[in-house]
């Protein structure tokens, strides 16, 4: 029942994803730059939620809080090594000066990064299903954006519309496989959970304080911030919902 719950969430999350990434196929460029910053509020509530009311405090019902604390460092250390090695962060603005050019290796940063967050949902769900659940939404929810962003730099690049959805349909696929080696590999070694949501939980953090709250910086009108903040708190409420509905 575990690992159907897992294969039915990683799979509906990258399907749902793309399949909203593909709007602007028939939405106007215009449009998607606006809405987009306010996709990436709630997405950056979802993941603090996740990480600080899910993740992080089922972690340290097995482990020292200081251990859950090293292992959050470790996470953020690494994470931020990943990005600088295999460029890793992701673009949320079609005229990224990072990702422009580089769509080829964007893809391969996306793929990489939809594998990971395949073992962080299996991780969730061998936990507790209501963890898992959790960290279903707020994957989904930061998913969105990212391929809204992804979809525009591949477009940018001088990729059709169709190959574009053809290349973020097969990365979305990577989130199954992952999926189903963090399953297989946490059923025999069930000890190393609370740690690796400790690690996931860090994860998170960082793609919502390095990148999410980063590309959200500028200029912006009274309405907008309060807008911006009211999507956080839904994003985190969400989280909170779910985590607590058990």
């Amino acid at each position: 029942m575990t690992l159907l719950l897992i294969l039915l969430s990683s799979l509906v999350g990258g399907v749902v994803s793309v399949l909203l990434a593909a709007t602007v196929l028939v939405v106007r460029t215009s449009f998607v730059d606006r809405a987009l910053p306010r996709l990436i509020s709630f997405s950056t509530g979802a993941l603090l939620g996740a990480a600080m009311l899910g993740m992080i405090p089922h972690a340290s019902r097995s482990l020292p809080v200081s251990t859950v604390a090293l292992v959050v460092l470790a996470g953020l250390i690494t994470f931020f090594v990943l990005e600088k090695l295999l460029v890793w962060r992701h673009c949320h603005k079609h005229d990224c000066d990072v990702h422009a050019a580089s769509g080829p290796l964007l893809l391969l940063g996306d793929a990489f990064h939809n594998f990971v967050d395949g073992i962080v949902l299996a991780g969730a769900f061998v936990a507790s299903t209501t963890l898992g659940l959790a960290a279903a939404v707020s994957t989904v929810a930061h998913e969105v954006p990212q391929e809204l962003g992804e979809f525009m730099v591949y477009l940018r690049s001088g990729y059709s519309r169709k190959r574009a959805l053809v290349l973020n349909s097969l990365t979305s696929l990577t989130t199954v496989v992952g999926a189903i080696l963090g399953y297989l590999f946490l059923r025999e070694m069930r000890a190393v959970g609370p740690y690796l949501l400790a690690f996931a939980a860090a994860g998170f953090l960082y793609v919502a304080l390095a990148d999410l709250v980063p590309s959200q910086r500028g200029r912006t009108s009274l309405r907008l911030a309060l807008l911006d903040m009211i999507l956080l708190a839904a994003g985190i409420g969400v989280i909170a919902l779910v985590a607590h509905s058990h």
